[in-house]
């Protein structure tokens, strides 16, 4: 394969994942140019003439103005490298011990080069994890995966009731190790107490592992990246 064959197929798998990753948060409609745009930090037009080619090969649905949909074979073609990136992320983490605020940018390397042989072992060692260390569920072999259905955002869940974080929306590693630094992590138990729209500020009561609860301040836009499930 010829290296500008690999730059491609790399680019074209990039763009499908990010695809993937907008239609499940969006439900399953049309993603947007500019969110695409956005994420890859690349410009709209670019981003069109891209989709114009992926249309072209039975990759994408799009609709000049509404946006694209991923086709059946586009879609598993995405939960394949979806897949490959997740379980990278928390093989770095378990097993290599790197910082989850680390593995996003190391991952986006390694999907693409790494074999199957490579992930399929990966995933037998971590024993079949269903979510990688973002709380983001991790496609089994065939790309099928259950989407969580109940989950709220810091910003909506009920006030005075405990809630437990599932999933980050924002892997940044700035915005991770905020998180980590006040000990939102997935797993944390915590109840939100008060949100302030004049201050921009949500406050919370995290739990601690020592059975000791902390107040955290948290801003109303870094809340609305913390996905949480109602604790059992």
């Amino acid at each position: 394969m010829s290296k500008k064959t690999a730059t491609a197929t790399s680019t074209v798998e990039d763009y499908l994942k990010v695809v993937l990753v907008h239609q499940q948060r969006h439900q399953g409609q049309r993603v947007g140019m500019g969110e695409i745009a956005s994420a890859l930090e690349v410009a709209p037009g670019t981003v069109t003439a891209m989709m114009k080619t992926l249309s072209e090969s039975g990759l994408v649905d799009y609709e000049p103005y509404s946006g694209v949909l991923l086709t059946e074979s586009g879609h598993r073609l995405a939960a394949h490298v979806q897949r490959r990136h997740r379980l990278i992320e928390l093989f770095l983490v378990e097993v290599m011990k790197l910082d989850w605020s680390e593995v996003h940018a190391e991952a986006e390397l390694l999907e693409h080069a790494v074999s199957d042989r490579l992930i399929e072992r990966m995933d037998e060692m971590l024993g079949h994890p269903s979510t990688d260390p973002h709380g983001d569920p991790i496609p089994d072999s065939t790309g099928c995966f259950e989407e969580p259905s109940d989950l709220e955002t810091l910003l909506a869940c009920a006030v005075e009731k405990p809630v437990q974080i599932v999933r980050v929306r924002d892997q940044s590693a700035e915005f991770l190790k905020l998180l980590e630094r006040d000990g939102l992590m997935p797993g944390t138990a915590l109840t939100v107490l008060d949100r302030n729209d004049a201050a921009d500020t949500v406050e919370l009561r995290v739990d601690g592992e020592d059975g000791r609860a902390r107040r955290v301040s948290l801003g109303q836009r870094a809340a609305a990246k913390i996905l949480v499930s109602a604790e059992v």
